[in-house]
């Protein structure tokens, strides 16, 4: 009961303070210690957490004509990857919460300026849930529908959505690079801080 109870005082915490954090400093900025113990739910939550480095460093700083760039016509721009990501990292977040994906109901969709700290807000949420989580078996990916509901389990968690953010973090470094942006050669994604 008291574990519920953490985690509703989370859930409600985060909630409140995301218009906030928006406006403030975001998370994944470096990857946050690690943790005491090698748990499954321990694992997840540091995984979803080197996601959420790489894209922190990934999107930082980018420029309008940067975000407009894409590699060819028929290629994603990198404003389209980071609204792919943040679809992402709503799926992976509504895993953590055990709540369907409810494909009855319009997607919101933040602006563009909000878009960032949306999607590294969900992924360090999602981290912070599944970091306490004792069984990943209860954290399904859940569709709703018109015609029923379908769900899967958590494996394809690993190897759909926090893999593919990943993907697409790389895609958007790549990206800037050619778009005469690099991102900044001090994060150090092996240790999840900035070099001095």
């Amino acid at each position: 009961m008291k574990r519920y109870i953490g985690l509703l005082v989370l859930l409600l915490v985060t909630t409140l303070n995301a218009q906030e954090t928006m406006k403030e400093e975001v998370p994944y900025a470096s990857i946050p210690n690690t943790p005491e113990a090698y748990t499954a739910g321990t694992v997840t939550a540091r995984m979803i957490d080197g996601l959420g480095f790489r894209y922190y460093w990934a999107t930082e700083g980018l420029t309008q004509e940067n975000l407009d760039f894409r590699p060819n016509s028929e290629g994603r721009s990198i404003s389209e990857t980071m609204e792919h990501v943040y679809g992402l990292s709503v799926l992976i977040l509504n895993s953590a919460k055990k709540v369907p994906n409810d494909k009855t109901k319009e997607e919101i969709k933040p602006s563009s300026h909000e878009l960032r700290a949306m999607t590294l807000i969900n992924l360090k949420t999602a981290s912070d849930l599944f970091r306490i989580s004792e069984d990943l078996s209860d954290h399904k990916i859940i569709y709703k529908k018109e015609n029923g509901t379908t769900e899967f389990p958590f494996w394809f968690q690993i190897n759909g959505p926090i893999e593919d953010a990943v993907w697409h973090a790389g895609q958007i470094a790549l990206m800037r690079r050619s778009a005469g942006n690099p991102f900044n050669a001090k994060a150090s994604l092996f240790t999840g801080k900035l070099r001095e």
